[in-house]
Formats: C-alpha cells, sequence, structure tokens
C-alpha cells in the first residue's frame, strides 16, 4: 500500500463501496503572533471550504499535546487523541485520507500518529488542498462514530537518547531548512544548530515545485546520497515533529522505514545540558 494517494485517485475512491474518511488537517508554523498579527487560523480555512465530506481536525490541540518540555507538539494523550479519531469518523476497517493546504506537514504528522498507532490504511493527498480539482463545500459533516483504539508499535519513535544514539549508528536526518541546522537562525527554538551527528536534509527537498512528492526513486538516490542504504536504521526530526513526520512519509514512498523523533529541537535544545552542533558538518 502506498502512503500517498493523488487527487485523480481520490475522487472514484470517494464514490466506490468503501469510501475513505477523509481529515482535513490544514496548519502552519507562524511567527504571525511574534509580530502582532493574526496567527493562521486552519479551522477558518476549512469552514470556507473544504473537499465534501472531509471533518476538520485540529493538529494543536488533537495530534499533539500541550507545548512544555517534551516539546512544542509532544505526543498527544493517546486515549484523547482515540476519541478525537473516533469522532471524526475514523474506523480500523476504513481507509482514511488526510489533507492539508498544500505544504503537506500537517498531514504527514496525522498521517504518522495513526499508522504508528495501528490504523492499517491511512494516506495523504499527495499536493494538498491545491491539488483537488472537484468542488469545494462550507457543509460541516457530522460523522458516525468510529471504532479506532489507538495501539501504539513497539518501533518508530525516538526519544532524545534514542536521537542521539541513532545519530552515532546509523542515520539521523534533520529535516529543518539549512539555516536553522547550521545554527545560522534560530527563529523558535531557545538555541540554533543540530544534534550532534545528525544530518542536514530539508524535507521541502523531497517535493517538487507544486508541493508534489519527487518520484520514488529519485527519493531514493536522494536518502542514498544522505548515507541511507540497506539496512541502514533511520530515524528524523524537526523542529517539532510535524516536518519531521513529512520527511518519514517521503521515506515510506521511497520504501524505507524511519522512526521520527518527536520532540525533535524544541524538545532537544531546552535542556542545556545536551550537545548542540552548529555548522554544515555533523559533528
Amino acid at each position: 500500500m502506498t502512503a500517498i494517494i493523488t487527487a485523480s485517485e481520490l475522487l472514484p475512491a470517494l464514490t466506490g463501496g468503501n469510501p475513505p474518511v477523509l481529515l482535513d488537517v490544514r496548519w502552519q508554523l507562524s511567527l504571525a503572533k511574534a509580530a502582532g498579527a493574526p496567527a493562521f487560523d486552519g479551522r477558518a480555512e476549512y469552514a470556507a471550504g473544504h473537499i465534501p465530506g472531509a471533518v476538520f481536525v485540529d493538529l494543536d490541540r488533537e495530534l499533539a499535546g500541550a507545548p512544555g518540555a517534551a516539546g512544542r507538539h509532544p505526543l498527544p494523550d493517546l486515549a484523547e487523541f482515540g476519541a478525537a479519531m473516533r469522532r471524526a469518523g475514523v474506523s480500523a476497517g476504513r481507509p482514511v485520507v488526510v489533507y492539508d493546504g498544500g505544504q503537506g506537514w500537517a498531514a504527514a504528522r496525522a498521517w504518522w500518529l495513526l499508522r504508528w498507532t495501528g490504523h492499517p490504511d491511512v494516506r495523504v493527498l499527495d499536493g494538498g488542498l491545491p491539488s483537488w480539482r472537484g468542488e469545494l463545500s462550507t457543509e460541516v459533516p457530522v460523522p458516525a462514530e468510529g471504532d479506532f483504539t489507538p495501539a501504539p508499535a513497539a518501533g518508530g519513535l525516538l526519544d532524545a537518547d534514542g536521537a542521539a544514539e541513532l545519530a552515532r549508528t546509523g542515520v539521523l536526518l534533520d529535516a529543518r531548512a539549512g539555516e536553522r541546522y547550521r545554527g545560522e537562525v534560530e527563529p523558535v527554538d531557545r538555541v540554533g544548530g543540530h544534534i550532534p551527528g545528525a544530518v542536514s536534509a530539508p524535507t521541502t527537498e523531497n517535493v517538487g515545485p507544486d508541493g508534489r512528492f519527487l518520484p520514488a526513486a529519485e527519493l531514493r538516490d536522494r536518502f542514498k546520497a544522505l548515507g541511507v542504504s540497506g539496512d541502514t536504521e533511520v530515524g528524523v526530526y524537526c523542529g517539532s515533529g510535524v516536518s519531521g513526520a513529512h520527511e518519514v512519509l517521503a521515506l515510506a514512498v521511497a520504501g524505507i522505514p524511519a522512526a521520527l523523533y518527536v520532540g525533535s529541537w524544541s524538545e532537544w535544545s531546552s535542556d542545556p545540558s545536551r550537545p548542540v552542533a552548529v555548522g554544515a558538518d555533523p559533528r
């Protein structure tokens, strides 16, 4: 099963015998509040028009816990996450398709959480809402209660110690922009730089100008050039476990399993005792 679906594939699936549950996860990292401007409002965007039948999911409240020592977007309470997914109509026996405004990060976070907690059939709409050519709706659906119960996998998740170890023994990819990795700028977290040993791999380079993922073969070549080959154990982190999920999705498209360090740099950098590397050299 592929991890992504195109808009042309989604349209007939919605009228098939077992149509997917549609989740709209429009969100974006916004520094607007710091400048006194209104923050991005995904719910308002959803209300203005969404794919018919889609249910809005709030990344900050339903796909993450409260920000704190564990990072800006730590894992949500799994009981609360399961309840939110059931309210959205998610069931174990029905496929799920997730989309966002086109960046892909928020949709990937929902995809990763659902897959990690045991849902067998979740895909991300490649290119997000901008790729959709059908009509939009302002009607808010009230889906039947789903039956999905989260059952986390034994692997696929890294903590700070696991990320540090993987940077030494496997490949730990840093999905943030290169300038944040190098420590040249840090607009959000306490200090700039990267986990020692991590390799810079901006997730923006996994997609084309239209926001859609590069072909699987090109992604495999990209990750091979970054040190991922054979049975290499791979992990990913970013600022707070959102764009990192997008890189895990890109790796899945390439056929490469990877773990996610959800706390990411927002957790790592909050502890002054943890080492910080700067510059282009991983170490």
